[in-house]
């Protein structure tokens, strides 16, 4: 079992950066693939950014790219979402979320790949 644990939310306006946090514990985050999500009032939930267990690749949404960078830490089993540049439109829950290597079928802008979810951390940019 993981348990995942998001910080780092909060208001900003645009522009603005903010960095999300999501620790993980339970057990070693090396050997899984983190994702972070996010869902705005009346919408699915969005694929934003993916890293695989090595960290040497990663994967993110079109309308982040450039602006936002997923990283992770092994050593303090967390990974983080570095938002820059933010805007009204990424105002969203954020969450981030876990699969192991074992079971990951390649899908990983799809929810239903990951088995292990944060609670959510959320992010406010006002214009």
């Amino acid at each position: 079992q993981v348990q995942l644990v998001e910080s780092g939310g909060g208001l900003v306006q645009a522009g603005g950066s903010l960095r999300l946090s999501c620790a993980a514990s339970g057990r070693t985050f090396s050997s899984y693939i983190v994702g972070w999500f996010r869902q705005a009032p009346g919408k699915d939930r969005e694929f934003v950014a993916a890293e695989n267990w090595s960290g040497g690749s990663t994967y993110y949404v079109d309308s982040v790219k450039g602006r936002f960078a997923i990283s992770r830490d092994n050593a303090k089993n967390t990974v983080y979402l570095q938002m820059n540049s933010l805007k009204p439109e990424d105002t969203a829950v954020y969450y981030c979320a876990a699969t192991g290597r074992l079971v990951y079928s390649g899908r990983y802008d799809q929810p239903s790949e990951y088995g292990y979810w944060g609670q959510g951390t959320q992010v406010t940019v006002s214009s």
